[in-house]
């Protein structure tokens, strides 16, 4: 699924104009990437949480050669979902 997937959703549920769907969507995208980018946990209830994870230094070694290399300390946003939607996913 993509967004313009979502976006055509939004328009037959709601029964508004394509550009606005698109506008909804992207509005709401975009606040939960500034929550992230912030470092705070997205919480959607009956979904799951967007949580920014921070990865420490470590070594690696590339597979094609073998070669010791580092792997540098970043941020990484993981998903857990909640257990309603554990649930559902399982039940479907």
């Amino acid at each position: 699924m993509r967004k313009s997937d979502l976006a055509d959703q939004v328009v037959e549920k709601l029964g508004v104009s394509k550009k606005e769907s698109t506008d909804i969507l992207q509005l709401v995208l975009d606040s939960i990437r500034e929550e992230l980018e912030k470092g705070e946990t997205v919480k959607i209830a009956g979904f799951g949480n967007f949580v920014v994870r921070e990865k420490k230094a470590r070594k690696g070694r590339n597979p094609k050669t073998g070669e010791e290399i580092g792997i540098t300390p970043r941020s990484v946003v993981t998903f857990r979902p909640s257990q309603v939607f554990k649930k559902f996913v399982n039940d479907a």
